[in-house]
């Protein structure tokens, strides 16, 4: 069951990271209309800075759980790769609780702040977008991530003879 379940949230990051990957395009795709607009055609467009900056914010979390997923995250390993058994799982799980409570944190934050910007109404500057349609993508993102770092920590004490295998060895 739990490895199942694992497997839908491993699918879930990657169609998360998918979405922050569309996005990226469209801010790309954007910015370069806006530049060339700007400078060949000497009439800017004053919706490109705001709409990508503010597409900016829910990038930045979508593929948070995809990088755990593929291990992208700058590490130290040398502790990690010395340890074995009990001492392996004891480190992995509090790197994984400081990374949990962080998650926690942010995602409270996410989510409440995504509530209260539905609430109140609050809109971008100059668009009037909707503040909400930032929030809640990333409220998303946190959450999801904040999950699969509870998975991945409870499949650290499932899972020992993984632990022991070298990197890369992923089955």
């Amino acid at each position: 069951m739990l490895k199942k379940l694992t497997r839908v949230t491993e699918r879930l990051t990657q169609a998360f990271a998918l979405v922050g990957g569309a996005i990226i395009l469209v801010q790309m795709s954007w910015i370069t209309y806006g530049v060339i607009k700007r400078y060949f055609f000497s009439d800017p467009d004053g919706m490109v800075t705001e709409a990508t900056a503010l597409l900016l914010f829910p990038v930045a979390f979508l593929g948070l759980a995809y990088t755990l997923r593929e291990n992208a995250y700058p590490t130290v390993t040398f502790l990690g790769d010395a340890l074995k058994g009990l001492a392996k799982q004891c480190l992995l799980t509090f790197n994984y609780l400081i990374m949990f409570a962080v998650g926690l944190f942010f995602s409270y934050a996410a989510v409440s702040a995504a509530f209260k910007s539905y609430e109140s109404g609050s809109a971008s500057e100059i668009l009037l977008w909707p503040r909400y349609l930032f929030w809640i993508p990333s409220a998303l993102a946190l959450v999801l991530f904040t999950w699969y770092v509870f998975l991945r920590m409870i499949l650290i004490w499932q899972d020992q003879e993984k632990l022991d295998q070298p990197k890369g060895s992923r089955s």
